[in-house]
């Protein structure tokens, strides 16, 4: 049991920046995997993807073209387990006008914030309810309304090309999570946290993997967590392959991880996220000294850093997927 971990990854973001999460993951020689993938045209005129064998369909994608963010696709996340989370904010998200978001740093309220976008919401971070019951009773209910998620969907390959941020002190991913993650015995139906990738660190190393049982004492790990380096300038494509029987993950077409230990069966939404480190600790009201010493000028500005992203796409392949929640 990992006692030291107290919330999700990247629910939120996974916890292996404690010490007890590092020591069960797997070191993997990203050099020595081979290719397993192959190129396909996508979305004409764009970024061809790296996809592995089937006659797969996309039935979800943003290029984020244009000069502004499609928020019809995005849902911000601002809740951090039933509280408002000072560390996220709604104006660190940009399309840079080539195709391109950028999620990058803000300073805003005297500290260094950045966002987390989602196609769907987790239960655990509804605003609470106050209000009486239907039958005009004292509330009963703890959890407040939800935003309808803009997408949902169950197995398929789920990929993402992005280029890491270049400052210490905070962190990026591409994952997916249910809506009830935890609230069920069986978190096959609960529901499955899966980090397709994160990126804590600048020298390029990457984690990826499955948690599930919630975020308290019932948190447990999937055999898949592992890490692996890239080269962190470099733009890649990270993968993950959900089948009803399997999760496969993918960095640039190479098969890097495969478990069948815990995989989910119900639809989940898909998240592109940052978080600056320090706001988990505390009272949590404020950023970590490490990221005010390299991101503050001494003219008080903070330097342009950002994590980027090229393109996010869903495929289908027939394993009985749902479809886009209307």
């Amino acid at each position: 049991m990992n006692k030291g971990i107290i919330g999700g990854c990247a629910t939120l973001l996974c916890f292996t920046v404690f010490a007890q999460e590092v020591s069960r993951r797997r070191d993997v020689d990203f050099a020595s995997l081979k290719a397993s993938c192959r190129e396909v045209e996508a979305v004409k005129g764009e970024e061809p993807s790296l996809v592995p064998a089937g006659d797969w369909k996309l039935v979800w994608n943003d290029e984020f073209n244009g000069t502004e963010l499609d928020k019809s696709k995005w849902i911000f996340r601002t809740n951090f387990y039933g509280r408002v989370m000072k560390g996220y904010t709604d104006k660190g998200a940009e399309l840079d006008g080539k195709g391109h978001l950028r999620l990058k740093l803000v300073l805003e309220d005297g500290t260094i914030k950045a966002s987390q976008l989602q196609t769907g919401t987790n239960y655990h971070d509804a605003p609470r309810n106050l209000e009486p019951n239907p039958w005009g009773q004292a509330p009963i209910w703890g959890v407040g309304e939800q935003p309808k998620p803009t997408f949902m969907h169950r197995y398929g390959y789920w990929e993402i090309r992005c280029r890491f941020q270049k400052l210490p002190g905070w962190w990026s991913a591409f994952w997916i999570q249910s809506p009830s993650i935890g609230m069920a015995p069986n978190a096959r139906y609960a529901g499955v946290e899966v980090d397709v990738m994160e990126n804590f660190h600048r020298d390029g190393r990457t984690t990826s993997g499955s948690i599930y049982g919630g975020y308290g004492k019932g948190y447990r790990n999937g055999d898949d967590r592992i890490d692996y380096k890239v080269d962190p300038d470099r733009w890649h494509r990270f993968g993950l392959l959900w089948t009803p029987t399997n999760y496969v993950y993918y960095c640039d077409g190479r098969e890097t991880a495969r478990s069948s230990k815990m995989v989910s069966q119900v639809e989940q939404f898909l998240i592109v996220s940052c978080e600056v480190k320090g706001y988990r600790e505390g009272k949590m009201d404020k950023c970590g000294e490490e990221i005010r010493k390299a991101a503050i000028r001494p003219d008080g500005t903070i330097i342009d850093d950002a994590f980027e992203v090229d393109y996010v796409r869903v495929f289908d392949t027939g394993f009985g997927c749902m479809k886009e929640v209307k």
